[in-house]
């Protein structure tokens, strides 16, 4: 079906020939048409341009966007979306001045997760999960990628691949899975042989059944060292999930070398990130990903993203959504919090969602800007004043519509 959106008050993030990612100083160009068309055919951008150079095409579908703005799809690429439960009692446990690591100490955080989720059959997984999808969807998202981490066991960390994997065959969301079962150690369990466990069998089922495109570890004092990291993702290397790292949340953890050393897609967190890290990051393919939402549920540190764009890193956001330590997939509050929390510009933190998040997805040939050949993925805002709105209200719901792949999501 062909899709045509006319007196598009703004057309964001359009880039006829996008580079990968852009790094720096870059950051702060967000091409933008005004007074714009689009078409879009059989889930596809075909072509744009402006209003004084609009020949009347014919399309089945047509949207007059006058006042409002068009731009890419927010891309998600760090969630974990497939959970069993909520986690409010420790949200409480965290306002009494509980840490992090006490909760998990005390049975709290991943484990716990890990508890509910192994208790839930498969199918009411997935039916709570796909509820988390169309929400996201309505937020303005159109990738995401999916963790499992909560499963422990062989058999439970399939299954939430198995559900993942279903949330893009039964949405029009581009989904990219993730093997965490490198998460935590479960209760009980001696750590090297879970650790042998994840490498000589979780890893060689997850890629027998197809149902990863990453290996994930979660480098963190208390939980996996930087040299049991480089292992396992060198392992899942062997098995063709790329690497990607949860790095530097809690503390510098050497999360940041282990990624750049295995070549890994992208370091997540980095809410603790110094010198070092950022020259190791200079130079690599590898995408620093921080996580804004859990810094705020967390109350703790945010990264230094103008550092680090002034080192002339590219730089990309999700939303880490997960029970835990952040409970939400809203990627425009996502923008929010990193202009305000992290003095990053509106323009910059469009980037960092749309472009280098589909980079950090390696996704980028599909999404992340307006080009032609890829996915009509869009948002289309209410009459709003400018872009720089949508960051500043960050209470208000600014969207009027989500198309993916050219289907308007309802």
């Amino acid at each position: 079906m062909d899709l045509l959106i006319k007196n598009i008050k703004g057309l964001v993030q359009v880039r006829d020939s996008p580079p990968q990612k852009v790094c720096g100083s870059e950051m702060a160009e967000l091409p933008v048409i005004e007074n714009a068309w689009l078409i879009a055919s059989n889930g596809k951008i075909m072509k744009y341009g402006r209003m004084e150079n609009f020949t009347g095409l014919d399309a089945a579908e047509i949207i007059d966007a006058t006042g409002r703005y068009v731009m890419p799809c927010f891309v998600d690429s760090h969630t974990h979306l497939v959970f069993a439960a909520s986690r409010e009692n420790e949200f409480v446990d965290k306002l009494r001045g509980l840490s992090y690591e006490e909760i998990a100490r005390r049975g709290g955080g991943i484990l716990n997760s890990a508890n509910k989720l192994q208790q839930t059959p498969e199918d009411e997984l997935f039916e709570m999960s796909l509820e988390r999808a169309h929400e996201i969807m309505g937020f303005g998202t159109g990738a995401v990628e999916i963790k499992s981490g909560y499963g422990l066991t062989v058999e439970d960390e399939l299954k939430m691949l198995r559900i993942a994997r279903r949330i893009g065959e039964e949405t029009p969301l581009t989904v990219k899975t993730t093997f965490l079962g490198a998460h935590a150690i479960p209760n009980g369990r001696d750590r090297n042989d879970y650790i042998r466990e994840v490498m000589e069998v979780m890893i060689p089922r997850v890629a027998e059944e197809n149902l990863a495109d990453y290996c994930d570890v979660f480098c963190e004092k208390g939980f996996f060292t930087p040299e049991e990291t480089v292992l396992i993702v060198e392992q899942g290397k062997k098995y063709g999930l790329k690497p990607k790292i949860h790095a530097n949340q809690l503390r510098i953890s050497g999360g940041v070398q282990a990624g750049v050393q295995t070549s890994a897609l992208s370091v997540d967190h980095l809410e603790s990130i110094g010198q070092e890290e950022i020259d190791v990051l200079k130079g690599s393919a590898t995408m620093a990903t921080m996580l804004p939402g859990a810094a705020f549920f967390l109350n703790s540190d945010y990264p230094p993203a103008r550092r680090m764009m002034e080192a002339g890193l590219a730089v990309s956001i999700a939303s880490d959504y997960n029970p835990g330590s952040a409970p939400c997939g809203k990627m425009a509050f996502m923008l929010s919090l990193a202009c305000i929390k992290m003095k990053m510009t509106p323009q910059e933190a469009f980037n960092a969602a749309t472009i280098n998040a589909a980079y950090a997805m390696d996704v980028g040939d599909l999404l992340g800007s307006i080009t032609p050949g890829k996915d009509a993925s869009f948002i289309l805002t209410k009459e709003i004043p400018s872009v720089e709105y949508i960051p500043y209200a960050f209470g208000s719901d600014v969207i009027d519509r989500v198309i993916i792949k050219g289907k308007i999501i309802e």
